[in-house]
């Protein structure tokens, strides 16, 4: 279980930042952009599944993100746990864990034999999910899983996420849209901050991470 003391949102923030930099989770590249999974490039690519390698860094930031959700929904607003498939089943696991209830998880289509099921685990009509995954960029991946939960009776009002891109204004109100909150970590924002603070990366890179976070489309459509 979870302590019951934690910092604020901001120094959350600010840890979670720091600890993604030390395992060498946030990669800067304005010369060679990175391919994201819609094809589109950018300087900046995280890889939060490297913090499962990491036990204490690890175990820190699932109890943040456990006490974080719990401040924002409630200490008694969840029935079940679930992880979207792939990245967010060790987590979900892990939080499941924190606040003992029962963890399930979520396949992005169905396995095409056996139940051909989406949902792995015991899920019920009427259990309130919780929906965990590593991360978030606009949010759009996020309302199939939680449309396969409502599928089975469940109530799902609620995503977390380690990390949430922070840089699309469109995502919170997707998310919305669908009856859905976002419970997050920390953004680039906040790793940008923390990466000045530390000097992890040199000025004119940092300059160009910068200009992509201020209008990530125009940024985006300059270089296709």
């Amino acid at each position: 279980m979870i302590p019951s003391s934690f910092p604020d949102a901001s120094e959350i923030a600010r840890l979670t930042a720091r600890m993604l930099l030390e395992i060498k989770a946030v990669h800067f590249n304005a010369d060679q952009p990175f391919t994201l999974a819609s094809g589109l490039p950018s300087p900046t690519y995280i890889d939060c599944r490297k913090l499962i390698s990491h036990p204490r860094i690890r175990a820190t930031l699932m109890d943040f993100l456990s006490i974080t959700v719990m401040r924002n929904a409630g200490f008694e607003a969840f029935d079940n746990i679930a992880g979207g498939e792939t990245a967010g089943i060790p987590f979900a696991a892990l939080v499941a864990e924190r606040m003992a209830l029962p963890m399930t998880y979520v396949r992005k289509k169905p396995k095409g034999y056996g139940r051909n099921a989406r949902i792995e685990g015991d899920m019920t009509p009427g259990q309130r999910v919780l929906l965990v995954e590593d991360l978030t960029t606009d949010g759009g991946s996020k309302l199939s899983f939680v449309d396969a939960i409502r599928d089975t009776g469940a109530e799902c009002g609620h995503t977390a996420v380690i990390f949430y891109y922070g840089i699309f204004p469109e995502t919170e109100k997707t998310l919305g849209d669908h009856g859905v909150a976002l419970h997050y970590l920390c953004t680039w924002w906040d790793v940008l901050h923390e990466a000045r603070a530390q000097g992890a990366f040199d000025d004119q890179t940092l300059a160009e991470v910068e200009s992509f976070l201020n209008a990530p489309r125009a940024w985006q459509d300059a270089r296709k």
